[in-house]
């Protein structure tokens, strides 16, 4: 087992092939900072190259998954440049280290998950969830494009139709609806949700590992297939760390009310004045 410390993580070896990765962030909600966003990024890639681990099961500290970026993180992003391009190589690195890495990967979702948590949660081979466990995507509610993960992978999991309407409402559900609309792999009641992974990852790592790698690799290609759209949404969410909209949108939601995107101008229809 690779013997680094990660920021915010924990990675235990269970003897039986199998890596438990949880996510402890810095408070209650297992919330990131920049350290532990590049470390969720990183830990894919050393747990591949680890010939010890056979399969990797992620999961969150607590009651909670992991709530994405904190809010000192994502105010300190709004118009730094040097932090969004460090930032969108994370994302981007998040997304492809955890397909490029041919190891099954089972996400115990024991609590609400956003961001790089849900990114994490939601690109897992298999997912479990909780059926009480609620989630959301709310890029566009922080007035962001729905980047990270979202595009990629919404569409082949739930559909176009459901995409676009979570992804563009930011409306929550549940993990019995998410598990019924294919968005998880199963809903279990909570309390049961990393033994119900831990017992997955057990009878995987006694598997054919060859093939199981390769049957992950061959599937994997229907979502390199959709690079292209993953490019284009992460960029369109960085390029909105420099807009009024995402200001208004994370101050309003660090004041809990409802923010104000007043706005008479879409970018691309007509001209934007300062």
């Amino acid at each position: 087992m690779d013997e680094r410390t990660y920021s915010g993580l924990s990675v235990e070896a269970r003897g039986d092939g199998v890596a438990l990765v949880t996510i402890q962030g810095r408070d209650k909600v297992n919330s990131l900072n920049e350290q532990d966003h590049e470390d969720l990024s990183a830990i894919w890639t050393a747990l591949a190259l680890d010939k010890s681990v056979r399969v990797i099961v992620v999961t969150g500290e607590g009651n909670y998954f992991c709530a994405g970026g904190n809010m000192e993180m994502e105010q300190r992003l709004a118009g730094d440049y040097r932090g969004i391009v460090q930032t969108m190589a994370e994302a981007r690195d998040l997304v492809m280290n955890i397909l490029n890495c041919d190891k099954p990967i089972i996400s115990a979702i024991n609590g609400p998950a956003a961001g790089a948590g849900l990114a994490a949660a939601l690109l897992a081979d298999i997912s479990i969830i909780g059926a009480d466990v609620s989630l959301t995507d709310g890029h566009t509610r922080i007035g962001l494009a729905a980047g990270d993960h979202a595009v990629l992978i919404w569409p082949l999991l739930c559909g176009m139709a459901r995409a676009k309407y979570y992804l563009l409402t930011c409306d929550r559900l549940d993990g019995r609806t998410a598990a019924e609309i294919g968005l998880v792999s199963k809903s279990v009641p909570r309390e049961r949700v990393l033994e119900e992974a831990l017992t997955l990852a057990t009878r995987l790592a006694a598997g054919p590992q060859h093939s199981l790698h390769w049957t992950k690799r061959s599937l994997n290609q229907w979502l390199r297939v959709a690079g292209p759209a993953f490019e284009s949404s992460l960029g369109l969410e960085m390029i909105g760390l420099f807009g009024p909209d995402y200001l208004e949108g994370i101050t309003a939601f660090i004041e809990k009310r409802e923010p104000d995107f007043g706005h008479d101008t879409v970018p691309g229809e007509r001209e934007i004045h300062d």
